[in-house]
């Protein structure tokens, strides 16, 4: 039976840690044992001019299993396994491994990376060179090395997601300059909140722009990786997301993100009047209750459809997704009503960027967006989603998918009727 090679193992734990919630610095020292371990391995590799269980007329010396090593890092210390080589005319030395204490920063930097660009040759060289320019692998070993790591890199991006149980989507999007010397284009950027409370990264996509053709096609996709419909999807005001949205998730609920809302209607309040009026807003989005989120709504049409028509006029726009929220149970609703966290994490991306000004093209920009966003992203807290709670959102699911199905009535509550040329942006 062959033995599985130390680097096999270390890659087996990081799938373990992908798939469930884990503390972002114990990935990171995991991230840098792999890309250690694997370098280590193609050392011996290119030393010996073989591979693993490989024979070769000419060949000397031969794997002697592994000593244990460890480095200093800023996660903490790393341990790692250090293959041994016996058989050979000299004994074998690893130039690598000396190296390795110099050069704990660039190790967290390529942990980053590895999931960003996949790593340039040119990375893996410049990262395991001494101080005399000389590089402990060969440019065959750093090859290698750079195609495994985009293997782990396309791996992840198309993991299954079909024992997620996701109960509440949020798609956004970030302008990024995926063409050297043309604008900015957008990338759709997919996370959501699970049956369970936790708090998933699912899925980025670039797009020639936010119109329903690329909103669907992303979407789509987390439905053939197996993911369910959820109960609500929430977004901006983009036409061709709110388009794409009703399309692939019929039997959702369309949520309207309440912070953009609210800055567009702050902007058209005068200064002095703002608090009044966003707080006679805020009382109907955030009301009890969809019935009594319309009978403030007719309130503040009331109070202001003559001194600020343009205001009314937003406030009105898309209402009843604006408060399509108020159907969850009423401890989930502040979670489900803004894609706030995703603003957030394109905070955290755009830092990454300035970083690496020059990774530009879509596989690098979305490489070194995940990298960002899903490092960010394990510093998600839980969402507490009770059990009684839990029964409520799978009640309401199967009621969403009564309501999608039955014919429609002129007595319908208008609630049911979310998705109505009415309503659309």
């Amino acid at each position: 039976m062959k033995k599985v090679a130390a680097s096999e193992g270390t890659r087996k734990m990081i799938e373990t840690l992908i798939d469930q919630e884990f503390d972002a610095s114990e990935m990171m020292r995991a991230s840098m044992r792999l890309m250690i371990e694997q370098a280590l391995e193609a050392e011996v590799d290119d030393a010996l001019g073989r591979g693993r269980y490989e024979r070769t007329p000419a060949s000397k010396g031969y794997r002697n299993g592994y000593r244990k090593g460890r480095v200093k890092t800023a996660e903490g210390t790393v341990d790692f396994a250090v293959p041994q080589v016996t058989g050979t005319d000299a004994p074998f030395v690893s130039r690598l491994r000396d190296q390795l204490p110099n050069h704990s920063e660039e190790l967290g930097r390529m942990a980053i990376e590895m999931y960003a660009r996949g790593l340039s040759i040119r990375d893996i060289e410049k990262t395991f060179t001494d101080e005399n320019g000389r590089c402990a692998l060969s440019r065959t070993a750093a090859s290698a090395l750079t195609e495994k790591l985009w293997d782990d890199y396309q791996a992840f991006a198309a993991r299954d997601l079909s024992g997620i149980d996701i109960v509440y989507l949020f798609v956004d999007g970030v302008a990024e300059r995926l063409h050297l010397g043309q604008r900015r284009e957008p990338v759709l950027a997919t996370w959501g909140i699970a049956m369970n409370g936790e708090k998933h990264l699912l899925g980025l996509y670039t797009a020639s722009k936010e119109d329903a053709d690329s909103a669907r096609e992303a979407l789509r996709d987390l439905k053939e990786r197996g993911m369910r419909d959820p109960i609500l999807v929430a977004s901006d005001g983009a036409p061709g997301l709110i388009k794409a949205i009703e399309e692939v998730f019929p039997h959702s609920l369309r949520q309207r993100c309440l912070a953009h809302r609210m800055r567009n209607l702050k902007a058209k309040i005068p200064e002095e009047r703002q608090d009044e009026v966003l707080a006679m807003a805020r009382a109907a989005y955030q009301a009890i209750s969809p019935m009594a989120a319309r009978n403030a709504a007719d309130e503040f049409r009331r109070l202001y459809e003559r001194e600020f028509p343009s205001a009314v006029a937003c406030f009105d726009d898309d209402f009843e997704a604006c408060i399509a929220h108020l159907r969850l149970p009423m401890a989930q609703r502040k979670s489900a009503r803004t894609t706030n966290l995703l603003e957030r994490l394109f905070g955290e991306e755009r830092r990454r960027t300035k970083v690496i000004p020059h990774a530009f093209g879509e596989k690098a920009v979305l490489k070194l967006m995940f990298a960002a966003l899903i490092r960010a992203s394990q510093s998600w807290r839980r969402v507490s989603i009770s059990d009684f709670e839990q029964r409520q959102l799978a009640d309401l699911r199967l009621l969403l998918r009564a309501e999608h199905t039955a014919p429609a009535t002129p007595h319908q509550p208008a609630s049911l009727h979310k998705f109505s040329s009415k309503n659309r942006s």
